[in-house]
C-alpha cells in the first residue's frame, strides 16, 4: 500500500507506516500542505489496527527537517498574517498529535533537525539520533521564539542546558540531544537503512537491540558547571553579564552569540521556557506557543530577522528594541496574552 504526494510520501510495509518528508532541496522544511498531510495520515494510522508502528524520516542527505517555511511566514506577516497563523495553528495541533500517539513513533533525527523538525520528531516516543545529527531551536536568530512545543523539552532539560540551547540558538549533537531529553537512542548514520528494515521485519525493540549503540559523551552535559551558574540570572542581561564575566571561553562565546540575537525574542524566550517548566502538559505549552507566535507576527523583529537571514541575506538585522535594557516587562507580557482563536486539544 502506498499513498503518494510530492511533499510527503507515505506507505505501509508489513505493519509499519513509513513517512518520508520530501522537500530535500529545502531540507524538508514544512509548509501548510505537508502539515495537512501529516495530520491526516497520523489520524488514520492511529485508528488503523493494521499499522502497529510509524517511522518518520527525511528525503535527501542533509537532514530530517530544517524547520518551517519561514520565508512564507515573512510574506504572510507583511500582509495580514492569516496564512502564518493558520500554519502555526495546524502545526501545533500536529505536534500534540505526535505527543499523544499511542503506537511506537520512531523519528529518525538524522542530519539537520531544527525548529519545526524538532516538532515532528522530539515529541515522539522513540527518538533516534545519529553521528550526523545537528539539532537546534534557532528561532531567536530571526526574531522569533522557540515554538512547536520546544519550550516543553527545553524547560525539562537537566540544569540550565535547555536555556543555553534556547538563548544561543546554537546546534547540538545527537549525544547532546539525548542528554537534553530531545532523543532516546543513538544509531550510526550508516546503519539507518538497516535499522528501518529491521523495524519492518522484526519490530522496534528488536531493531533497537540490534542497531542502537552507546552514544559518545555529551559535550554540553560536560559543561554544566558554568552553564548552570551563568544561566541562573533573573534576566537575559544578568545571564549575558555572567557569561562575559566567566573565565570559561565557551561562556564568553555564548555571550557573543546571544548578543547577535533579537533582544525582545531573547527576553520572551527566557520567560517562555520558565513558564513551560511550570506547565503540566505539552498541550499547555503549545497553547502558549500559539499566543506567542501570534504576537510575533505583530513585532518588528520577526520580519526583520527573516529578511536579514533568508530574504536579502545581508546577515545584518536591525533589531527594535536594539538593546536588552530597552525591553520592558510589559513588552514581554504582551506576548503571552490570550488570542481570539486560542488552541484547544
Amino acid at each position: 500500500m502506498s499513498d503518494q504526494s510530492d511533499e510527503v510520501v507515505t506507505r505501509v510495509e508489513g505493519d509499519v507506516g513509513l513517512i518520508t518528508l520530501n522537500r530535500p532541496r529545502a531540507i524538508n522544511s514544512l509548509n501548510q500542505n505537508m502539515v495537512d498531510l501529516l495530520r491526516d495520515v497520523l489520524a488514520r494510522w492511529a485508528d488503523d489496527d493494521a499499522v502497529r508502528a510509524v517511522v518518520v524520516s527525511g528525503a535527501g542527505e542533509r537532514g530530517l527537517c530544517a524547520g518551517g517555511d519561514v520565508v512564507a511566514v515573512y510574506h504572510s506577516a507583511r500582509k495580514d498574517g492569516a496564512e502564518a497563523r493558520r500554519f502555526w495553528r495546524d502545526e501545533y495541533l500536529m505536534n500534540g498529535q505526535i505527543g499523544r500517539f499511542a503506537k511506537p513513533y520512531v523519528a529518525l533525527m538524522d542530519g539537520i533537525v531544527m525548529g519545526g523538525g524538532v516538532g515532528v520528531s522530539a515529541h515522539g516516543n522513540t527518538r533516534v539520533v545519529t553521528d550526523t545529527s545537528k539539532v537546534a531551536m534557532p528561532e531567536v536568530g530571526i526574531g522569533f521564539i522557540p515554538d512547536v512545543g520546544g519550550a516543553y523539552l527545553l524547560s525539562r532539560a537537566p540544569g540550565a542546558l535547555g536555556l543555553h540551547a534556547a538563548l544561543t540558538g546554537a546546534p547540538f549533537s545527537g549525544a547532546d540531544a539525548i542528554a537534553l531529553g530531545f532523543a532516546d537512542h543513538y544509531v550510526p548514520h550508516g546503519d539507518l537503512e538497516a535499522f528501518t528494515a529491521a523495524v519492518v521485519a522484526d519490530g522496534v525493540d528488536a531493531a533497537l537491540a540490534r542497531h542502537a549503540v552507546e552514544p559518545p559523551p555529551s559535550e554540553l552535559a560536560a559543561q554544566r558547571d558554568w552553564i548552570d551558574e551563568c544561566y541562573a540570572g533573573d534576566s537575559v542581561e544578568d545571564i549575558v553579564a555572567a557569561l562575559r564575566g566567566h573565565d570559561a571561553r565557551p561562556a564568553n562565546d555564548a555571550a557573543d552569540l546571544i548578543a547577535t540575537r533579537s533582544p525582545i525574542a531573547l527576553s520572551v524566550t527566557l520567560e517562555a521556557v520558565r513558564r513551560a517548566g511550570k506547565a503540566q502538559t505539552l498541550e499547555d505549552v503549545l497553547v502558549q506557543d500559539y499566543r506567542v507566535s501570534s504576537a510575533s507576527l505583530r513585532s518588528h523583529d520577526l520580519v526583520e530577522g527573516i529578511r536579514a537571514q533568508l530574504v536579502d541575506k545581508d546577515r545584518n538585522p536591525k533589531w527594535s528594541p536594539a538593546e536588552l535594557a530597552e525591553v520592558s516587562a510589559a513588552d514581554v507580557e504582551a506576548y503571552f496574552a490570550p488570542v481570539d482563536d486560542d488552541l484547544s486539544f
